[in-house]
């Protein structure tokens, strides 16, 4: 789930004290009494309709759950309150906060954000005057899907996959570079419309992208990307456009955001190069 008005589809650098804002909530972190209560009162009908057409309680549970953190998130963030929040699509399906008519109480440009779930955690990430992209995945899903998802990638990369050792190693790297990618192509507003075999990531043995080969229609240049691994057995991915000359903050939240707790703070890498 994403967001931008389509007003403001245009890209910029980000400026120096411009932050980009990440909330990693897992479903625990909400009791599930109290997200019932803040469901009636804060979720649209069109999503209390949603929550109520799932057959299991999990899934249930994970809508609920992350569709709350958005709007709790976007209440912080716009000055806008939670059940006040206009969340509309635009015309390529992704989400985004209507600017009210008197602009957002405090105040700033319009809010682009992108929520991930996966298996009891959510990952929203939040950026002022751009588009975000994020992406989380559980490392212990077992294979399932990873061959078709390394179908994919592009060559390159399905050769570096292929390096590593089968089981654990090998399907750290087929998620490291998913994550990469789903949060690339969500930032980019295209999702899996996007060939996934039209760009390619070139990573460290550990963390971090070395190299970047973007498809043929992303004449943006400043491309940084952050892995993450907020819980043990996680791993999550963030893109965000930041020129040369910025040093944009990432302030990490954890948990469902009651208040506005201090973050851990980390500051985004270097634009990653771009590889020919």
């Amino acid at each position: 789930m994403s967001g931008t008005s389509p007003a403001s589809q245009h890209t910029r650098p980000l400026g120096p004290d411009e932050a980009v804002k990440l909330w990693f909530c897992p479903n625990d972190e909400l009791a599930p009494g109290i997200a019932a209560v803040l469901a009636a009162h804060w979720l649209d009908e069109h999503e209390q309709e949603t929550a109520s057409r799932f057959l299991f309680e999990r899934d249930r549970r994970q809508y609920l759950v992350a569709h709350l953190l958005v709007r709790r998130v976007l209440a912080l963030e716009s000055g806008v309150p939670e059940p006040e929040a206009v969340i509309r699509r635009s015309s390529r399906g992704r989400p985004f906060l209507q600017e009210p008519p008197e602009g957002l109480p405090r105040g700033g440009r319009e809010l682009d954000f992108n929520l991930s779930h996966a298996q009891g955690h959510n990952l929203l990430g939040v950026v002022r005057r751009h588009r975000i992209g994020v992406d989380v995945e559980r490392l212990d899903r077992g294979d399932q899907g990873l061959d078709t998802i390394v179908e994919t990638f592009a060559e390159e990369e399905r050769d570096w996959v292929a390096e590593a050792a089968p089981g654990r190693p090998r399907d750290r790297r087929v998620l490291r570079l998913w994550t990469l990618k789903e949060a690339y192509s969500k930032a980019r507003g295209l999702g899996l419309g996007l060939p996934f075999d039209s760009f390619s990531f070139a990573l460290a043995e550990d963390r971090g992208v070395t190299g970047f080969r973007p498809p043929e229609d992303d004449r943006e240049r400043w491309w940084r990307f952050v892995e993450l691994e907020p819980v043990p057995d996680v791993v999550a991915a963030v893109a965000v456009l930041a020129g040369p000359e910025a040093s944009p903050v990432l302030q990490m939240h954890h948990g469902f955001p009651w208040g506005r707790a201090a973050p851990r703070l980390l500051t985004l890498p270097e634009p990653v190069a771009v590889l020919v």
